[in-house]
């Protein structure tokens, strides 16, 4: 199995991708890694490790780099030497088995849009972000790559996320829920009354209709559907809520001699709380719909966070998740 990593993707590139490729072989033997970027920047990184299994970690070299602020599909027509661009073509020639960047979200989306294509059947591809629940964790779909979809796309999203959640995240019968203002039949907007209809009646998912925001963190379901721009603000508003609560919890626990005493005894049921909220345990976004194993990965993501995103690549190859969502999509429901 070869892991294409984009060295060159995220705030803390090269240092923290290929850091993150040296962790992972020690931690398991049984894959390669294909680093895609400037190959004397990624030699300088590798160069750090004395004992890094140069037979397992290779270098692709990419002579250019699509930044955080480019225009998506812009950079990639005009960036042809890119990493991004680079390592997913390595993944349309089946020279690679997944793909994972901590880059540009919009642009690893349309590279593997338009570099490595839709499967059979899927209209639109979808973000699957796992977040953390009360005893466990919830797959969120959307969770930005449509900001505009339709019924039968959030029907497709629900078959995709009930495979991801049997398949990667150890679910028997993954419980599905319609992200709604209501749990009434009737609440919601006109997609979601729609997308309502068309979820209730197909028997591919085991759908419990309508869900609150509040029912994400409550293991009341196991996959949560929406659009794009529901998705991200959720996305978005869980992240600012998680550092918002750190950083009063420090700011009280720093305040005398005290609270101080009190943060040390509290100290590792803190950690643990952190933990369950830390991005970088989660390894990254699948971008499923497509036609290959696609990763999209933290923009700040660190050496832990590119070792789960790497964790949760080699799973779905394993799982042939690409596969079974291509035959599920293609299989009528009623």
């Amino acid at each position: 199995m070869n892991i294409v990593l984009d060295a060159m993707g995220g705030d803390n590139s090269p240092e923290a991708i290929v850091k993150g490729a040296v962790e992972a072989c020690e931690l398991d033997d049984g894959f390669e890694i294909t680093l895609v970027g400037k190959e004397d920047l990624v030699n300088k990184e590798l160069n750090k490790y004395n004992d890094y299994p140069a037979d397992r970690i290779k270098i692709k070299n990419a002579t250019e780099v699509i930044k955080m602020n480019d225009s998506p599909a812009k950079a990639l027509r005009r960036k042809k030497d890119s990493s991004l661009n680079i390592g997913s073509n390595l993944i349309k020639e089946n020279k690679g088995d997944a793909f994972i960047s901590a880059g540009n979200t919009g642009a690893v989306m349309a590279a593997g849009l338009f570099n490595i294509g839709r499967l059979s059947g899927i209209k639109r591809p979808s973000i699957s972000t796992v977040l953390p629940a009360k005893d466990g964790q919830t797959l969120l779909m959307d969770a930005g790559a449509n900001t505009d979809s339709k019924p039968e796309n959030l029907l497709q999203f629900a078959v995709m996320g009930g495979i991801y959640s049997k398949k990667i995240l150890d679910i028997v019968n993954p419980k599905v829920g319609l992200l709604s203002i209501g749990e009434e039949k009737k609440k919601g907007n006109k997609l979601v009354k729609d997308t309502y209809q068309l979820l209730e009646n197909d028997n591919r998912i085991n759908f419990i209709g309508n869900v609150e925001g509040r029912d994400i963190f409550k293991n009341n379901c196991d996959v949560v559907i929406c659009d794009g721009f529901v998705g991200n603000v959720v996305l978005k508003t869980t992240e600012g809520v998680a550092s918002f609560v750190f950083d009063i919890l420090k700011e009280t626990f720093t305040q005398n001699i005290r609270a101080k005493i009190g943060a040390g005894i509290l100290k590792p049921y803190l950690k643990e709380m952190k933990d369950s909220l830390d991005y970088t345990q989660y390894g990254g976004a699948p971008l499923l719909g497509i036609n290959g194993i696609v990763i999209i990965s933290h923009g700040s993501s660190n050496s832990t966070a590119i070792v789960n995103a790497i964790r949760v690549a080699r799973e779905s190859v394993n799982n042939n998740i690409v596969g079974l969502i291509e035959d599920e999509i293609n299989r009528d429901g009623e």
